[in-house]
């Protein structure tokens, strides 16, 4: 009894660490969007509660005097694009090398996920010189064109991961019926990957949001930026940084995210989870 009460307790006291440590950045958050500038810089003030009233000059700054809301909707613009084509890229190639490309698909299918591990400041410079001979320096289609080259090959091996966990003989049996291989992947092998499908389109979407280096390379009017670049660039003006703003901006930004992620939790799960499980 004893042996089970402490288990309990673990369990519940590791709980509330785990929710704790995982809200607390969205708490400062709030909490240093809602200070006043005095209380905010005060070295002996409590950084975790306020100690004046709440002020809302912040947000106000925020809203009037940033292009916040441009910010947020160029991200969703490039974000929804950049998803279509990567699902789109995405799907027929894990399927290509999952069912038809035979014993050197997977070997292909880990060279594919290795280009996603070369890092951004190495690509950066010639992807700006293809960007400048295409003319699209300065403009949204310049990240909607870059970003597939690192979503595309990561949400491949995902997905490839997860229709080789979907079992054969299910479209074998498609096949019979009279399916074309086309048609097995429509009828069958997309309804089954829609956990899948659901897992790249928020990592994808993420990735996106999240982004710097490329939007900074490529991006100069305030009009054009991402959310990421446009709250460092235009809230942080010389030595001078509005906390409390960029707080605001990075909360309300990182709220969609976290429940994109909630609503569709089992979803992103059971994706990663069936993943990983090989025939």
């Amino acid at each position: 009894m004893l042996k089970k009460i402490l288990s309990k307790a673990g369990f519940c006291g590791g709980l509330a660490f785990f929710i704790v440590f995982s809200a607390s950045p969205f708490y400062i958050m709030l909490i240093t969007m809602f200070k006043k500038s005095h209380d905010l810089f005060n070295p002996t003030n409590n950084p975790f509660i306020l100690n004046e009233p709440f002020t809302a000059e912040h947000v106000k700054l925020l809203f009037t005097q940033t292009l916040y809301t441009t910010f947020l909707l160029n991200t969703l613009y490039v974000g929804v694009a950049v998803v279509l084509i990567t699902v789109a890229l995405s799907v027929p190639a894990a399927f290509s090398l999952a069912r038809i490309a035979g014993r050197w698909g997977e070997n292909l299918g880990i060279g594919i996920f290795l280009t996603y591990l070369i890092p951004p400041t190495l690509l950066f410079i010639p992807l700006s010189r293809i960007i400048s001979v295409l003319g699209l320096q300065n403009s949204l289609w310049s990240l909607v064109l870059v970003y597939p080259t690192f979503t595309v090959p990561f949400c491949t091996w995902l997905l490839m991961s997860f229709i080789k966990s979907i079992p054969r003989e299910i479209e074998e049996q498609a096949l019979i019926d009279g399916c074309s291989r086309l048609g097995a992947l429509v009828k069958v092998i997309l309804p089954l990957s829609v956990p899948g499908i659901i897992t790249i389109i928020v990592f994808a979407f993420t990735l996106v949001a999240n982004e710097y280096i490329y939007a900074l390379a490529f991006i100069q009017d305030s009009a054009k930026k991402t959310i990421g670049i446009g709250l460092t660039t235009e809230l942080v003006r010389g030595d001078v940084f509005y906390w409390g703003a960029l707080m605001g901006g990075a909360l309300i930004a990182s709220i969609p995210v976290a429940l994109l992620y909630t609503f569709f939790l089992d979803r992103i799960i059971s994706g990663l989870a069936m993943g990983t499980v090989r025939r």
